[in-house]
């Protein structure tokens, strides 16, 4: 007799079965077994068609002595299963069969009822039960959310951890666990599951004694799954999760392995996405000596890029607070960073740039890191990443410099009067494909000037062409960057007219004040900033009839009713400086 003949001999015998009497029924389950383990061509398929399955059920059902050579059977014919889901889309225009699909072998399983009965057998004390059962359950439900749900549902959850917890040492039965626990762990109601059972502990456990890469993916890709719940965050960062990550990288580091240095990216991305919640942060932190940290400064000085991009985002995500900011600046951060951002000037790493200028920006958050990082040389030094051709570098560099400046006058004066950094600004003004650098570059002009309040700054933007971009700026959008043009537009004119007369007569200044005066819709903010902009004009002689040239008179006269006092009352005052009816 063939194996095929003997194959179908043994099926027919359990479907005729009437009893689970085991001397009858395991003969013939050990011929169903040795064909799938022998990888009889169609084997699953047959059987699974064969109409056993719901003996299969009744004798997992019953928890018999068969139990756990059915549970066996079972976890082998849904392998077969779930190789025909992984690679069906690849071959199926090779070996048409294929597109049978997994669902002829898995459907069937779960019409069976087979998952109902093989989860109570979760509970078993025998290891080798537990063992077919995780397999069996983690096949037939791969890639099956509504199954999936159900098995969280059916208190699944409690028990794997339970499990990983018995039985710390047994790595197949660890390894059908984990990578149950890791097809669940997109579920949100398997993460609310696991937050009650101190997952943590036995993951970071786990994580420790991964005797090779394949396990540790698996709990890396868990952790990354769970880590987006922030109660999940806080309780990983008190488990010491952040700090088991740490110590494996520092493991890591140094080699070439692919499956090394893959595992060194999964975990230092982990460690930046778990700084993103406030409390596991600052419990990372420990006051800038906590571990966490103190690996991080280490990574910004590491010659793996991976290493310094997530060093770069954690320090980053660490300056969150102003506390930590000043804290960071007394331990010395900005050296290393501004380091690492030279490296990486010409032809460096994009990411890691911005990730580093990302941090900086940060930093010069609190007004009294900006005296000291001008004081140290800061924005000399960034000055270097001016020759980036990186869209994504200039629009960051651009924000770091504009935050450097708010609310310091000398560091406004400096760059203000740098003729190289003006030349590049006034490129970047024009960037027609990039509307967030130009954006940028015409609020950084806008700043130098408000935080200056300098003659020599003026005049520097006007000889590089810069009042063209700010009144270009005026017109925007967005009525933050609006307002930021006109008070610029308003302290240029009120410190140098002169230089302002000619590019406001080749932009129409004028009429497009008047306009903005006279837009229903246009904001309050707006209107009172065009208003301190033709109050500055107004003193001029000159600028002063072209106003009365335009009608302006008009427009003011209609504000004298408008709501906001402050418009109100501003308009009444220029009228009375042009000579106006304020009756």
């Amino acid at each position: 007799m063939t194996d095929i003949d003997s194959l179908s001999e043994a099926l027919k015998a359990i479907t005729v079965s009437t009893e689970l009497i085991e001397e009858e029924l395991k003969p013939h389950l050990d011929t169903v077994l040795a064909a799938l383990l022998d990888k009889k061509k169609d084997a699953a398929l047959e059987i699974a068609r064969s109409g056993i399955l719901p003996t299969l059920a009744q004798a997992l059902r019953g928890k018999s002595s068969l139990s756990c050579q059915v549970a066996l059977v079972v976890a082998e014919m849904a392998r077969d299963g779930r190789v025909l889901s992984v690679y069906l889309a690849f071959y199926a225009s090779v070996h048409p069969y294929i597109c049978l699909s997994a669902a002829a072998v898995r459907e069937p399983c779960i019409e069976a009822g087979l998952v109902k009965v093989l989860v109570p057998h979760l509970n078993s004390s025998d290891q080798e039960m537990l063992l077919n059962t995780g397999r069996a359950i983690g096949r037939i439900c791969f890639d099956n959310s509504y199954q999936q749900d159900q098995l969280v549902q059916s208190g699944v959850i409690p028990r794997l951890v339970s499990i990983i917890r018995d039985y710390p040492e047994n790595d197949p039965l660890i390894n059908v666990c984990l990578l149950a626990l890791c097809n669940l762990a997109d579920l949100d109601s398997a993460r609310d599951a696991l937050a009650k059972q101190g997952v943590a502990d036995v993951l970071t456990f786990q994580l420790k004694r991964a005797p090779d890469a394949e396990r540790r993916h698996v709990i890396l890709e868990i952790l990354g799954s769970l880590g987006e719940s922030d109660v999940l965050k806080l309780q990983f960062a008190e488990s010491g999760v952040p700090e088991a990550l740490s110590k494996m990288i520092w493991g890591l580091q140094g080699g070439s392995d692919p499956h090394d240095l893959c595992s060194i990216k999964i975990a230092s991305n982990l460690i930046v996405s778990l700084l993103l919640g406030d409390e596991s942060m600052q419990k990372c932190f420990g006051e800038g000596s906590g571990v966490v940290y103190q690996d991080v400064l280490s990574w910004l000085q590491s010659s793996n890029t991976q290493l310094q991009l997530s060093g770069a985002l954690a320090i980053a995500n660490f300056a969150r607070n102003d506390s930590n900011c000043v804290k960071m600046l007394d331990l010395g951060v900005v050296p290393h960073i501004l380091t690492l951002l030279e490296q990486h000037v010409d032809e460096g790493d994009v990411s890691v740039q911005h990730a580093g200028l990302s941090a900086l920006r940060n930093l010069a958050i609190p007004a009294t890191n900006k005296v000291r990082m001008l004081e140290d040389g800061v924005t000399e030094r960034i000055k270097s990443l001016l020759r980036s051709d990186m869209p994504p570098v200039q629009f960051k560099l651009l924000g770091t410099l504009r935050m450097m400046v708010d609310g310091q006058e000398r560091a406004a004066l400096v760059l203000g009067r740098d003729t190289v950094l003006l030349a590049r600004v006034m490129e970047w003004c024009e960037a027609k494909d990039h509307a967030g650098v130009r954006g940028e570059a015409s609020r950084l002009l806008a700043a130098l000037i408000r935080h200056s309040r300098s003659p020599e700054v003026v005049g520097a933007v006007a000889k590089a062409a810069g009042v063209q971009h700010l009144i270009s700026m005026a017109t925007s959008e967005h009525v933050i960057m609006q307002n930021e043009a006109l008070v610029a537009l308003a302290i240029a004119t009120a410190i140098d007219i002169e230089s302002m007369k000619d590019p406001f007569r080749e932009a129409e200044l004028l009429p497009m004040l008047k306009k903005m005066l006279e837009d229903p819709v246009g904001a309050v903010e707006v209107k009172f900033s065009a208003l301190g902009l033709i109050c500055s004009l107004a003193n001029s002689s000159e600028m002063k009839e072209e106003l009365t040239s335009v009608n302006i008179k008009e427009s003011l006269s209609k504000l004298m009713d408008h709501s906001s006092s402050k418009i109100s009352s501003q308009a009444s005052s220029i009228l009375a400086i042009l000579g106006g009816d304020t009756s």
